[in-house]
Formats: structure tokens, C-alpha cells, sequence
């Protein structure tokens, strides 16, 4: 029997317990249940929308099945269930779950009846437009990756979101010891704060509720009341009271009916209708004649038919009290801040938004550079190569090899040519890559090949020998 350990090292089962529960609950906390600020997704949202567009998932191009998407989701990025990973997707594909949808989804994805969505092997998902928004520039560096759960792919941090998506979609999420619930708000009037805050950084919260008057719902509705909004933009945390929008419509006999049109935010629509239904047989709301749904394809109505002479303003009183007519938000703007989750104002989630930004924007213009500099360098070495063609070609045909070929051109020395007026034109170190070594380039009115540059020589096609081709390069 082999030894069961070499040493067995006592330890006090409390201080254990304290660190792993502590252990689990930051786990909880940063990898699942609360959004970064900079970007407003939780890990999975994250995951799935890399996963999208590693696949090619683009808005503009045929839709996948569900199933091929949770795969990949889960195969490379996600250590979870499949479960998880769909119903995710689904959210994000519903138009009453998402101000604005980051899935197109097609298929049954669920109504706001509570009703289920379809299996994932019968939907079919592709990223919705605003979605390339949140992942314009990944490609050029502009964030940091990290190696996935099994070390085999890597996977952004974060990603690079043109939008202050955790305002625009809002978030909620239930961690250890914390939660998080953040209403969604308009994309205009939120992108309008932001440029109010870039040009004055100082703005006052009250100055940004001039832009961002308040949430904006998916399936709209009333907010009854500011004092709650401008609470919550200023501490972080508030309530806001939010009705259903009704209608009065005269009926025949000299009755009246009320239509609902919006319902508050998460408010189950079958389950609304079945609870007037019960207090009406409970007699705790007297006066309704009739209740249906005549919501369609063009929109939501529930008519309540009341008896002649009841007060329509009564009636809808009794509702608001008594059904989800009207319903509590609780507002509380919890997000990861550097890794850390912290209860934040309106102003500071805009202001940690335009810091990453910066960031982004930063990195993506000195990938640019480096990119131009690189370009600019190896057609400053076809611009030799132009220069000295019949000795180039001489020497690439007397080469026994590309690899022989390869070192005597970056051997030689070579005549500049046109590469001066160039060089005249732009500076020396415009298109210098940074790290080329000294001896490389024009030094003492000759020229040294690179290695880039002697390769692209060596993969020059005949055909830009032309005289238009030429002139392309020396452009």
C-alpha cells in the first residue's frame, strides 16, 4: 500500500474554512456574478461573445445553431454547464430581457409570458450589431488576453466596447455577501453624458441628469417619481416606483375599460393576468367585468372591462396596490473596479468608461503606428529593390537557395536611389520599426537590407515590376 502523505500538517478547521469560504466567495464574485465596469458583461456574456466572433458569428452573416456556439463556449472559455451558457444567450437574444440586444436570435427564444424558449439544437444565434461594438479594435492589441481554465486558448480580460455598456444594458447578479442591480438607460442620452464629461470632467450629477433623466426600460413603462432616480446617481443605491402604462377607453352604455399597453420591467405577463383573475374571484378587487389579452405580433393590450359606474381611477389604485401593475426597482450599482467590487455613483461609472477608453484608444493607435512603420519599412525596401533590379536579380539567380539568396541581400550594400527624396520627405526614422538594429537602413549613403525587407524581395511577384505597380510602391 503506497503512503497515504510524507507529512500530515495539523490545522485549525475554523481559519480553513474562513479562507476557503473566502476563496469561493471572491471566485463567485469576480468570475461569475458581477459585471466590469469598463465594459458592463459578467465573465459568460464575455465568453460569448468572443466565442461569436472567433466563429465568424457577425451580424451580417448566416446565422449558427445555438448548439455550435454553447460548445465552443463552453469547450474553450467557460468550465460550466451547457445549461448556463445557453440561457445566457437567450437573455441576451430577448427583446423585453435587453435594452438592446447583443444576440440576434432566431427561433423561439421565450415572450413575456413567461413561456420557454426552445432547445438549443432547434435556435439559431448570430451577434447583433451593437454587439461588434463592444469588440471594435480587439485585434489590434488594445487589451490584455489570459490563458483559458485548461491553459490551450487565450481570452480577453476585457474587451475594447465603444459603448458604456453597463449603463446602456444595466446588470443584475446575486454574488456572496453582495448583489448587484442596475437599470438599463438610453444609448443617445448616455453617450451624450459622456461627451459632456470628456469636454468637462468636473460635471456635477445633477449636470449629467440633464442628459440621463432617468432608466429607460425594454418593455418601457412609467417611473413614478425622480426623488429615487436622483438618489441612486448620486449614492449608487435607490428605488424607483415604475406603472404600467394604461389607456381609457369608452365603451358602449356609458362603460369604460382600462388597456395596458407597458408593463414594468421583468413583469410576467400570464402570471399579471392570473393575479387579477384571482383577486376578482377573491373578491379583494370588485368592479372588473371582464379581463383578456389581445396582444399580437404588433404589440401589447390587455383590456380590463370594468361594470358601468365604477371609477376608473379607483380601480387602477387597487391594481397598482395589489398586482405588478406597479413594481419596485431596487437600484444598487455594484460593479469590479481593478478586480474589486465597488458600490458606484453615475459619475464614477462614466468616469471609469472613459479612462479605458483612453486606454483602448491609446494602445490602438501605437499598434497602428507600429503597423504603419512596418509597412512604410518594407516598401522603403522595394524602393531599393526597384533601384538595383538587374543586380538583385543577378544575385537571387546565382543563390543556390532562398536562405543563400535571403543573406546575400541583406549582405550587400546597396545603392538609395529614389529612397533618399523618400527619406527627405518623411524623416529618417518615420518608417524605422522600432528595435531595428543600427547597421540596418541608409548609414554613410548606402542602404543595408532587413530581414522583412530582404524577404519581401525574395516574395516579390513579377507583375509589380510594371511601371503602375512601381509607382504604387514609391507612393
Amino acid at each position: 500500500m503506497s503512503e497515504f502523505a510524507k507529512e500530515v500538517l495539523p490545522i485549525n478547521i475554523e481559519e480553513e474554512m474562513k479562507q476557503s469560504y473566502l476563496d469561493y466567495a471572491m471566485s463567485v464574485i469576480v468570475g461569475r456574478a458581477l459585471p466590469d465596469v469598463r465594459d458592463g458583461l459578467k465573465p459568460v456574456h464575455r465568453r460569448v461573445l468572443y466565442a461569436m466572433r472567433e466563429l465568424g458569428n457577425d451580424w451580417n452573416k448566416p446565422y449558427k445553431k445555438s448548439a455550435r456556439v454553447v460548445g465552443d463556449v463552453i469547450g474553450k472559455y467557460h468550465p460550466h454547464g451547457d445549461t448556463a451558457v445557453y440561457d445566457t444567450i437567450v437573455r441576451m437574444a430577448q427583446p423585453f430581457s435587453l435594452r438592446y440586444m447583443l444576440v440576434d436570435g432566431q427561433g423561439n427564444f421565450g415572450s413575456v409570458d413567461g413561456d420557454a424558449p426552445a432547445a438549443m439544437r432547434y435556435t439559431e444565434v448570430r451577434m447583433a450589431r451593437i454587439a461588434h461594438e463592444l469588440l471594435a479594435d480587439i485585434e489590434k492589441e488594445t487589451v490584455d488576453y489570459t490563458l483559458n481554465y485548461d491553459e490551450t486558448e487565450y481570452e480577453p480580460e476585457i474587451l475594447p466596447a465603444r459603448i458604456p455598456n453597463l449603463l446602456v444594458n444595466g446588470s443584475a447578479g446575486i454574488a456572496v455577501g453582495m448583489a448587484t442591480n442596475i437599470p438599463p438607460h438610453n444609448l443617445t442620452e448616455v453617450i451624450n453624458a459622456t461627451l459632456a464629461m470628456i469636454d468637462n470632467p468636473d460635471i456635477t450629477i445633477q449636470e449629467l441628469m440633464g442628459y440621463i433623466p432617468g432608466p429607460d426600460f425594454p418593455t418601457a413603462g412609467i417611473i413614478n417619481g425622480a426623488r429615487g432616480i436622483a438618489e441612486a446617481y448620486a449614492t449608487g443605491r435607490g428605488r424607483i416606483y415604475v406603472r404600467a402604462r394604461t389607456e381609457i377607453e369608452e365603451m358602449a352604455n356609458g362603460r369604460q375599460r382600462i388597456v395596458v399597453n407597458e408593463l414594468p420591467y421583468q413583469v410576467n405577463k400570464a402570471r399579471l393576468l392570473e393575479r387579477i383573475a384571482e383577486l376578482v374571484k377573491e373578491k379583494k378587487i370588485e368592479g372588473i367585468s371582464e379581463l383578456r389579452d389581445e396582444s399580437d405580433k404588433d404589440g401589447m393590450r390587455v383590456v380590463i372591462e370594468l361594470r358601468r359606474g365604477e371609477v376608473v381611477e379607483v380601480m387602477l389604485n387597487n391594481l397598482y396596490q395589489h398586482t405588478q401593475m406597479q413594481t419596485v426597482f431596487g437600484i444598487n450599482m455594484v460593479a469590479l473596479v481593478e478586480g474589486q467590487p465597488q458600490l458606484l455613483n453615475l459619475h464614477q461609472i462614466l468616469t471609469a468608461f472613459i479612462r479605458h477608453r483612453r486606454e483602448v484608444v491609446t494602445r490602438r493607435t501605437v499598434f497602428d503606428l507600429r503597423k504603419a512603420r512596418e509597412k512604410a519599412h518594407v516598401r522603403e525596401g522595394l524602393a531599393i529593390a526597384l533601384a538595383n533590379i538587374d543586380p538583385i536579380i543577378a544575385l537571387i539567380k546565382a543563390a543556390k537557395n532562398p536562405a543563400e539568396a535571403k543573406e546575400q541581400l541583406m549582405a550587400t550594400l546597396w545603392e538609395p536611389g529614389v529612397v533618399n527624396q523618400m527619406l527627405e520627405r518623411t524623416g529618417a526614422a518615420a518608417s524605422r520599426p522600432e528595435g531595428l538594429a543600427p547597421e540596418f537602413g541608409l548609414v554613410d549613403g548606402r542602404y543595408r537590407l532587413s530581414d522583412a525587407q530582404a524577404q519581401a524581395i525574395l516574395d516579390l511577384r513579377l507583375h509589380r515590376l510594371t511601371a503602375l505597380e512601381q509607382d504604387k510602391i514609391l507612393k
